[in-house]
């Protein structure tokens, strides 16, 4: 059974650093996504199973870096330069196909989510 773990967020000011840290057991085509209060989810980052090509989001381009430990089996969301509009709770994904997708609809597995407040 593909299991996700979230861990990382937190309430910062704004233009500070958080790293989120995603586990999973096994090796996936993976993706962050956040929602914040009252909008639908949104793809922040994606990171594709095999070559770990990455894709961003034009609102975290940039700032966001995402990146794979392939011995841990850990999926990382660097975040830099936070803004307010960056609040939500973020979730990783993973799809078992060698590429990466920007549609939520496509994602098997999901984690419980982490709350990221970024204040002014």
């Amino acid at each position: 059974q593909v299991q996700l773990a979230e861990s990382g967020g937190g309430s910062v000011q704004a233009g500070s650093s958080l790293r989120l840290t995603c586990e999973v057991n096994g090796r996936y085509s993976m993706a962050w996504f956040r929602q914040a209060p009252g909008k639908e989810r949104t793809v922040v980052a994606t990171i594709n199973r095999d070559l770990d090509t990455t894709w961003y989001a034009a609102a975290v381009k940039g700032r966001f870096t995402i990146s794979r430990d392939k011995i841990a089996d850990t999926v990382y969301l660097q975040m830099n330069g936070l803004k307010s509009e960056d609040t939500a709770v973020y979730y990783c994904a993973a799809r078992n196909l060698a590429v990466a997708n920007v549609n939520a609809n496509l994602y098997d597995y999901w984690g419980q989510g982490t709350q990221v407040t970024v204040s002014s």
